[in-house]
């Protein structure tokens, strides 16, 4: 006898339908599994069987042939074992004359016959509502990441007995009921504000510009400045994320497996992979399935990289495309496959190997040579990348001991927002002014004969490159929003020409 069941597979963050085929007939005891099917998916037999068994079922002594079509596409995970175990049932007449075609299925089976949660359950779901399917079903572990799907029926089981009752009727099962995004938006917090950093009122400031405008920013300081304190306040001054960019950001945090218990991310992500990270741990990729890297994890936020020389070469010259393009194409062996990567890019460094070189307080022990060396690992292409290149220095103690706080994040979170709402006029969509190509700097970049005359002067000055001068235009074009001015000033082409500090240093 011959049974189908619907079930998924996952490329990067598109589901794609995948057809599970059961046939069972006399002959001698066999079990096939055809479909270019993984380890994982091929040691899926015993599991099953175990399953089927401890669930007071019979596993048929037949010659049973499974097929997961179509069969040019490569099935990978657990997740499978469910829709084969109930293919099987299925065909050998065990779920009476109901037919499981209805459901689309996702689970792995422990040997008791539980199911447990699998990765990439969210952007499975939202393919398969894309396709038209509404009824799933799926691990009790991943309902809440399901809760928020809105127009469909999902179903969160405990077990394959539980599986079968509710295809038979047998059991009263309710789908998982919605969730509000507003209430999980409510109920998140960051560990860190504004209010909290001493001092740094050119670096507070540089903050604020790099969060309105969407730009890249790089913090140069001694040990102790405070620099790690201040990238980790960006998040707290960003707007908040938007329903359908939580869900972007959740299936990717889904397919990488490392989603929280709330089911959904409502927090800007603030990635700070370590300086020892790979080149692939970045960037993303794997020995069989393509998983999504940091660069990609931080989609809709931050990614902070701390210490930015003591990166590799090859590490950082890997940012240069998505800080350009906003998407990651990962390619390997198995194939390619692109992930989303709209981030803001923070960088921290110290100005040389000993940290001291430049400050006010402690003097440096390195040789020109050591610093030029520390420098020169950081690439001019990807430096003229940073819109924004702050030098920062000790803070005093008297402003260390004072007990006054400066602005408070929702403070600055204000006249963010109000610059934000801004560039969504002009643009008629979420892009900011970082993201901005030559055409619209024409068109809504129009320098005075003033503006023209500062801008040469400083292009001319730091030998700033064709980028670093369309860069310097977008980073005034957003000192303008902040200042709700229509048009860009003079003050606002020094402002933002004297945040590119670097240019003017060898590197």
């Amino acid at each position: 006898m011959l049974s189908k069941v619907t079930s998924f597979a996952l490329i990067g963050l598109n589901g794609v339908p995948v057809e599970v085929e059961a046939d069972i007939n006399k002959g001698l005891t066999s079990y096939e599994l055809v479909g270019l099917p993984d380890a994982a998916v091929k040691e899926s037999k015993e599991r099953i069987n175990s399953a089927i068994r401890n669930s007071r079922l019979h596993f048929p002594v037949n010659r049973i042939t499974i097929n997961l079509a179509p069969a040019d596409i490569k099935k990978e995970g657990s997740h499978y074992d469910l829709p084969i175990a109930i293919a099987v049932l299925q065909a050998s007449g065990q779920l009476g004359g109901s037919s499981a075609n209805g459901f689309v299925m996702l689970g792995e089976l422990a040997l008791d016959g539980s199911l447990r949660p699998v990765a990439g359950i969210l952007p499975m779901l939202i393919s398969a509502k894309k396709k038209g399917f509404a009824r799933f079903i799926i691990p009790a572990a991943n309902a809440n990441e399901a809760a928020y799907i809105e127009g469909v029926e999902v179903y969160a089981l405990g077990s394959l007995a539980q599986a079968v009752g509710l295809i038979t009727g047998e059991g009263d099962f309710a789908p998982v009921p919605a969730k509000s995004f507003e209430s999980a938006l409510k109920s998140a917090s960051y560990g860190s504000d504004m209010s909290l950093v001493k001092g740094q009122a050119v670096a507070r400031r540089a903050l604020e510009i790099a969060v309105a405008g969407g730009h890249n920013i790089l913090l140069s300081g001694p040990p102790g400045s405070g620099k790690t304190m201040l990238a980790r306040c960006i998040p707290t001054i960003m707007p908040d994320l938007t329903f359908d960019e939580a869900l972007e950001v959740t299936q990717i945090h889904s397919v990488a497996g490392d989603l929280g218990e709330e089911g959904i991310i409502s927090l800007r992500p603030f990635r700070t992979p370590h300086h020892t990270a790979t080149t692939v741990s970045l960037c993303g990729g794997g020995n069989s399935k393509i998983r999504p890297g940091e660069i990609s994890k931080a989609h809709k936020g931050v990614l902070f990289l701390d210490e930015l020389p003591e990166y590799s070469r090859s590490a950082l010259e890997s940012l240069r495309q998505p800080l350009e393009d906003k998407v990651i194409t990962v390619t390997r062996a198995g194939g390619s496959v692109t992930f989303p990567a709209d981030f803001m890019l923070c960088a921290s460094m110290n100005p040389c190997p000993c940290g001291n070189y430049g400050s006010s307080y402690k003097q440096c022990t390195c040789t020109p040579a050591q610093i030029h060396r520390y420098r020169a690992k950081i690439s001019g292409p990807l430096l003229d990348r940073i819109d924004l290149q702050v030098e920062v220095d000790s803070v005093k103690y008297e402003e260390l001991a004072s007990e006054s706080n400066g602005e408070s994040s929702a403070e600055v979170k204000k006249r963010v927002e109000r610059a934000r709402a801004i560039q969504r006029e002009r643009f008629g969509s979420s892009m900011t002014n970082a993201n901005m190509g030559e055409r619209e700097i024409k068109k809504y970049c129009r320098l005075s004969r003033e503006c023209e005359q500062v801008l040469r002067g400083a292009f001319e000055r730091l030998s700033l490159s064709a980028r670093a001068r369309s860069r310097i235009i977008k980073v005034a074009r957003t000192i303008a929003d902040l200042d709700l001015s229509p048009e860009i000033r003079p003050e606002h082409i020094l402002e933002a020409a004297s945040y590119r500090n670097f240019d003017s240093k060898e590197f």
